[in-house]
């Protein structure tokens, strides 16, 4: 596969300087009218992972998508983890992939080997999940953008959502944080070949495992980290469920590195818009210093599921994870009754 092409620095020549405010935008689309059917099983007022429509008792659709700009250097890496990225919500959800088809905007006047070595990354992902690529859509855009819209399948008894954690829960999450640092000190040219492999690696694997230990252990709540950040996923989680949520920062799992690139500065853009979306909902303790939550607020891309699940149980999933393949692992926060903020970060 060809490495000869930075993808990383087509992103800065122009068509990615607007920006969205996840606020506004909530605000702008509230009034939108939904759908009613029995059979859709969730939808989008709770801003789950995704959407689940039910097709027999013990059968249900789970539907997703996403798609974006390389993260990485390499078109083939590219590929993985935008696929990984967007099945991941299928994960998050306790299901398994089905389906999948290709999302793609690409410049004309980039060499078409470079799209094909995308989708041959995207189709690597898919593969491995068990499913398929049955089609998709390209169009001419200046900046390439690649992703999946996916079909997966849960039983609807079975179905994780974001919304259900109880208070006594403890907080498990499966993969270390930081990869919007990472990114950005590649684009600058600040990150060590170390780092960037470790964080590569990282977003490329998949959540499939995950989501059978939800299932086997009973999971009923849970999300992945990802453009939102562990604060923003934390406070959809907790509001949802009408619950606050204690994270203890210590014990959060943090990609080697990531803590002396923030302190040199390297604090992307999209970790201030998630600082803007919900700082206001969180109270940090004073030994929280600034690099830190600015960590804590940091953009993810295919990052891990971060799972509400009963006290009894947790040792039981963390030694199953790490089995699977998720060495990070750990217990980082708790599940606590409703309180002034919704996130509490001790």
């Amino acid at each position: 596969m060809t490495e000869e092409f930075d993808l990383l620095s087509i992103i800065d020549q122009g068509g990615c300087s607007a920006k969205l405010s996840a606020k506004e935008l909530n605000e702008t689309l509230a009034g939108l009218p939904g759908f009613k059917d029995p059979n859709i099983l969730v939808d989008i007022d709770t801003h789950d992972d995704g959407g689940v429509y039910k097709i027999r008792d013990d059968y249900a659709l789970i539907q997703t998508t996403d798609f974006f700009p390389p993260v990485c250097s390499g078109a083939y890496d590219f590929g993985q983890i935008a696929a990984a990225n967007a099945m991941s919500d299928v994960y998050a959800m306790g299901g398994q992939v089905l389906t999948a088809l290709n999302i793609v905007m690409f410049p004309a006047n980039l060499p078409l080997k470079i799209l094909k070595e995308i989708l041959a990354g995207g189709q690597e992902k898919v593969r491995e999940s068990g499913g398929v690529i049955i089609g998709g859509h390209t169009i001419e855009d200046d900046i390439p953008k690649y992703g999946l819209a996916v079909t997966g399948f849960v039983h609807p008894d079975k179905i994780v959502q974001n919304n259900k954690a109880e208070v006594g829960d403890v907080l498990i999450l499966t993969k270390p944080i930081g990869t919007g640092i990472v990114i950005s000190a590649k684009k600058n040219k600040l990150a060590s070949p170390e780092i960037y492999k470790t964080a590569i690696l990282g977003m490329k694997q998949l959540n499939a495992a995950g989501s059978i230990l939800m299932n086997k252990y009973g999971v009923k709540s849970a999300t992945d980290i990802t453009g939102f950040g562990l604060l923003g996923h934390a406070y959809k989680m907790a509001s949802g469920s009408k619950v606050s949520i204690k994270l203890f920062s210590e014990q959060i799992p943090v990609i080697p590195g990531v803590m002396d690139l923030i302190e040199m500065g390297v604090i992307p853009g999209a970790a201030f818009r998630n600082k803007e979306y919900c700082e206001a909902y969180c109270s940090f303790e004073d030994g929280v210093g600034y690099n830190l939550r600015m960590l804590l607020f940091d953009a993810q891309t295919s990052g891990g599921l971060f799972m509400a699940v009963k006290p009894e149980n947790s040792d039981y999933i963390l030694s199953d994870l790490k089995m699977k393949g998720y060495p990070h692992s750990k217990i980082i926060g708790e599940v606590i009754a409703q309180n002034e903020h919704q996130i509490y970060i001790v």
